[in-house]
């Protein structure tokens, strides 16, 4: 079985909310948020996150190409069903930490990326985080996935609080033991 790694394909910003986010070369995370994105602030909204395979699904169902950032996401992903987390689970991408707070969103009226696009996966596919450890996110950064119940140790690898029959991995390079789930099956 071939296993599709979990990575970022693309970091996206935008300066007004409700806006197509344009692709950069690297996004910085810092207690707000992500650097110069309007999206950043004091909430449980401070990044968001949508999955390759969600765009590509609403590519096919509206026959035309959406590009990474066109659902106003800041950081796109191959390799996890996003969705499928649970708030309070984390997600470590190159040197920072994400939590997840919110699977979906309400859509608001007259979002100009439903107009441009035709419809939104963010309300059901899309997830959104807060920053735990600052740092920078680029394309091709690995991203390790930690199930809520998984905990720090004074420098130990994370143990598993709950579901200790569930497989799981160590990751030597940033030691931190990572749920196999909710990736991605198939050949993509």
């Amino acid at each position: 079985m071939l296993e599709l790694e979990t990575k970022v394909l693309s970091v996206n910003i935008s300066e007004k909310k409700g806006t197509v986010k344009k692709p950069v070369k690297h996004i910085e995370l810092y207690e707000l948020g992500v650097k110069d994105d309007a999206h950043s602030g004091k909430w449980r909204r401070q990044v968001s996150l949508l999955a390759k395979e969600s765009i590509e699904k609403s590519s096919e169902a509206i026959g035309r190409e959406i590009k990474f950032g066109e659902f106003a996401e800041n950081i796109t992903t191959e390799g996890i069903v996003l969705y499928k987390t649970k708030p309070g689970d984390r997600l470590i991408i190159g040197e920072t930490e994400l939590e997840i707070t919110q699977i979906g969103k309400k859509c608001h009226t007259g979002c100009e990326i439903f107009s441009l696009v035709g419809n939104c996966v963010m309300p059901t596919e899309g997830i959104f985080a807060r920053v735990i450890k600052q740092g920078i996110i680029k394309p091709s950064d690995k991203i390790v996935y930690l199930k809520t119940g998984m905990i720090e140790t004074h420098g130990r690898a994370p143990q598993r609080t709950t579901d200790r029959a569930s497989q799981h991995t160590t990751d030597r390079a940033s030691q931190h033991t990572t749920d196999r789930t909710p990736q991605q099956s198939g050949n993509h």
